[in-house]
């Protein structure tokens, strides 16, 4: 399992309204719902805040990775965002958020949820890749950077 399979192009967005976490993580629940049908928004958003209620997902230097898990998911889904306008995703440095990894995996998932986040976090981690991100014009653009940044990964 690779970021770049759950990972397909239609859910790397480009320009995403934020406003705040909340909206933020409503924005992608509702999307997500709309685009695989097992899965109910208000599940899903429900999922991801109460993940935030037990820390923030805000890793440092303007990025987030939300995640959760969901017995409505038969296998993991991730989605990418940059948002418009950075937004307080109570993050451990203090720093606003623009850019999120949103990853939800199946109930049972274990390792595999596991070297997932790992993965992402060894991609966002790079200033870098932070930076060339941000400086992503189009979508298209901002697709083709993070697809080439995924397939630098080592497999695990």
């Amino acid at each position: 399992m690779t970021l770049e399979t759950i990972l397909p192009p239609e859910r790397v967005l480009y320009d995403v309204p934020g406003g705040s976490k909340k909206r933020v993580l409503e924005f992608f629940s509702t999307f997500i719902a709309q685009n695989t049908p097992s899965l109910d928004s208000q599940e899903v958003f429900s999922r991801l805040i109460g993940r935030e209620r037990l820390g923030s997902t805000g890793i440092g230097n303007g990025v987030a990775i939300p995640h959760a898990r969901s017995p409505h998911c038969s296998s993991p889904i991730a989605g990418f965002l940059k948002l418009a306008e950075p937004v307080d995703f109570d993050a451990i440095d203090g720093d606003p958020v623009d850019l999120v990894f949103v990853l939800l995996v199946p109930e049972e998932a274990d390792d595999t949820h596991l070297a997932l986040l790992g993965q992402v976090a060894s991609i966002m981690n790079n200033v870098d890749t932070r930076q060339q991100l941000r400086r992503a014009a189009s979508q298209r653009e901002l697709l083709d950077l993070i697809t080439a940044k995924i397939r630098e990964q080592p497999v695990t």
